[in-house]
């Protein structure tokens, strides 16, 4: 077995082996054990009793974050000319159309949300391909999809995240940073999974919320006692 690091001894001094921690005490865990020298992303993991081969099981939403997650978020709107100015006052780093759709298909994808309107989607169909695979594609039901692309880039701007479980189901999301607060921390974990909590399949079986883990970009996850969870 190879040699552990000063950090990987720090991991196992405070970490004890198969303890479900609070959620408040894995916040303060994972900030404790955070050694990087960049302000880490906070990520949650959930496991979800559902089987993700089966469509009427997917777990797939939105969520706004009452604290934000910390990161900022790089918007395109892809829309008409007439609510463009709107687009751009409500925070919008790229707005346009057409000069986009020909950027995109050259292989730019410098952003991390694509906010367009239902009129736009024949142009923005073609893209498929090349946002797909990262995630980018508009969808209603993210609503990233609308006619109100103000409000959405605001939204967006302002801690709206759109989840779906894998093909394991598991739901990954950032909910913060490393810097933010155990209260805050714990404040946006529990909008988080009180909303993957309503979003229940009628057809799935059994313990729905089968594990939690909090980590941070470089950090070993902790897990979190589902019991504590509100």
């Amino acid at each position: 077995m190879g040699k552990l690091t000063k950090n990987q001894k720090a991991y196992a001094d405070k970490i004890e082996a198969g303890k479900a921690y609070t959620l408040s005490e894995a916040a303060a865990l994972v900030k404790e054990i955070t050694y990087t020298k960049f302000d880490a992303s906070l990520d949650i993991d959930v496991r979800l009793g559902i089987d993700p081969k089966k469509s009427n099981q997917m777990v797939r939403g939105v969520v706004s974050l009452p604290n934000g997650t910390g990161k900022e978020v790089r918007v395109l709107c892809l829309c008409t000319s007439d609510v463009a100015a709107a687009a751009q006052e409500a925070g919008a780093d790229y707005v346009g159309l057409d000069e986009y759709v020909e950027k995109i298909k050259g292989g730019w994808t410098d952003v991390d949300v694509i906010i367009t309107m239902p009129s736009c989607m024949g142009k923005i169909g073609a893209l498929g391909r090349i946002l797909g695979p990262r995630g980018l594609m508009p969808n209603p039901k993210s609503g990233t999809v609308t006619m109100d692309v103000a409000k959405a880039v605001r939204e967006v701007k302002q801690g709206k995240i759109d989840f779906r479980n894998d093909k394991t189901g598991i739901v990954h999301a950032s909910i913060g940073k490393v810097s933010f607060s155990v209260e805050k921390i714990v404040e946006n974990a529990k909008e988080f999974l009180n909303t993957i909590n309503k979003m229940k399949p009628a057809t799935a079986k059994g313990t729905y919320i089968k594990s939690v883990y909090l980590s941070s970009t470089m950090s070993k996850g902790v897990k979190v006692d589902t019991k504590s969870i509100d």
